[in-house]
C-alpha cells in the first residue's frame, strides 16, 4: 500500500497556514484573487509558473516539498522560525537578532 502524499495544494495551504497568512494576505502578496488561492489550495487548481513562484517565496517553501513529495521531512521548530525570519522586514530582523543574543547571553550566566 502505497503512502498518499500531500497535493501541491495541501503544501501551499499548510505553509499559508504555518505562516499564519489569511487568504487575504497572501492573495494581495501574491497578486492573486483569493478565490484563485481558494482553488490551488483547495480544488486542484495548477498555478502558472510565476504564480507558484510567487508562492513558494513568500511562504518559505522548500523546493524539494513541491518536486519530491515523497521524501519523508520533519518539521522542525528551527524550519517554522526561519520561515518567520524570512518575513521579517530590516526592523524585525533586528529586535529578533537582539533578542537572541540577549537570550545567549543570559543562558551563559
Amino acid at each position: 500500500m502505497h503512502k498518499k502524499h500531500d497535493t501541491l495544494g495541501d503544501i501551499i495551504k499548510n505553509a499559508r497556514q504555518n505562516s499564519e497568512f489569511t487568504m487575504e494576505v497572501l492573495s494581495t502578496r501574491v497578486g492573486v484573487s483569493e478565490r484563485y488561492l481558494y482553488r490551488i489550495e483547495n480544488e486542484g487548481q495548477k498555478p502558472s509558473f510565476d504564480v507558484l513562484n510567487k508562492l513558494v517565496h513568500e511562504l518559505s517553501i522548500p523546493p524539494e516539498k513541491i518536486f519530491y513529495p515523497e521524501k519523508p521531512s520533519k518539521e522542525s521548530e528551527v524550519e517554522n522560525l526561519a520561515r518567520m525570519l524570512y518575513n521579517c522586514d530590516e526592523r524585525g530582523l533586528k529586535v529578533v537578532r537582539a533578542t537572541i543574543k540577549a537570550l545567549i547571553e543570559t543562558d551563559v550566566d
